[in-house]
C-alpha cells in the first residue's frame, strides 16, 4: 500500500480560475515577537486542488455542509485521457464501459504538468453528454487534474451544471493521476480522500486530496 498526495502547493501568487480571488499567504504571528508562528491565508473557497458543491453554481443547490461524507471518499475509477490535445472536449465514448455507480471517477488529463504557465488554461474539458453519462451511470464525483470541467473561459457551464444539478461533487485542479492511471492499468486498486474543510454554507472548499493504492 502506498499514499499518493493530488494536491498542488498554495502559496502566494499561485495560479486562480481567471477573476477568482489571488492567493496571499503571509506571517502573522511569529515566534520571535508573538511566542508562535501563525500564518494569515487570504484566499478564495475555489483555490488550489478544491471541490465544487453543488450550491457553486446555484442557489437552490446544496452546499458544502449539506452533502453526505461519502461524496468525498471512496473506491475511485481512473479514466486515462493523457492523449487529449489542448482545449479537446472530453466525449461521453471516453467513458462509456469504463466506470460504475458510487466510485469517484478521476480524469487524468495530464494537464497538471502545465501547473503555472499560460498553457494551464488550455486544458481539456468535459462535454455535456459526457457529464450526463457520468450522473446516469450513478457517479455522483467526479474530479479533474485540470482547472476546470469545463472550457477556460466558459459562459455556460454545462458539467458544471449537470454535474451539481444531480448534486454531484466535483474536485478540480488534481495533480498527480497519472501513477494512478498506471497502477490500475494492472489492477491495483484505489481509494481516494477528497475531503474539503468545514465550511458552513459555502460553494466549495480546498481539500487535500490523497490516493491509497494497493
Amino acid at each position: 500500500m502506498r499514499l499518493v498526495d493530488l494536491s498542488v502547493e498554495l502559496a502566494t501568487g499561485m495560479p486562480v480560475y481567471p477573476g477568482d480571488p489571488r492567493v496571499t499567504l503571509t506571517p502573522a504571528l511569529s515566534v520571535a515577537a508573538d511566542g508562535v508562528n501563525v500564518l494569515h491565508l487570504d484566499m478564495g473557497s475555489q483555490s488550489g486542488t478544491h471541490v465544487d458543491a453543488p450550491f457553486h453554481i446555484d442557489d437552490s443547490l446544496p452546499t458544502l455542509d449539506q452533502l453526505p461524507l461519502d461524496r468525498f471518499v471512496g473506491e475511485a475509477v481512473v479514466v486515462d485521457a493523457r492523449g487529449a490535445h489542448p482545449r479537446s472536449p472530453l466525449g461521453s465514448d471516453l467513458f462509456e464501459g469504463r466506470i460504475r455507480a458510487g466510485a469517484i471517477v478521476l480524469v487524468a488529463t495530464g494537464w497538471s504538468a502545465h501547473w503555472g504557465t499560460d498553457d494551464y488554461l488550455t486544458h481539456p474539458y468535459l462535454t455535456r453528454e459526457a457529464a450526463e453519462l457520468l450522473v446516469a451511470a450513478g457517479v455522483r464525483t467526479v474530479g479533474i487534474d485540470a482547472l476546470s470541467v469545463d472550457p477556460t473561459p466558459a459562459d455556460e457551464f454545462p458539467a458544471h451544471r449537470i454535474l451539481c444539478g444531480a448534486h454531484a461533487v466535483i474536485a478540480e485542479n488534481l495533480t498527480g493521476l497519472g501513477p494512478l492511471a498506471d497502477a490500475q492499468s494492472v489492477g491495483e486498486p484505489i481509494e481516494v480522500s477528497l475531503l474539503p474543510l468545514k465550511l458552513p454554507a459555502a460553494d466549495g472548499a480546498p481539500v487535500r486530496a490523497v490516493a491509497r493504492i494497493g
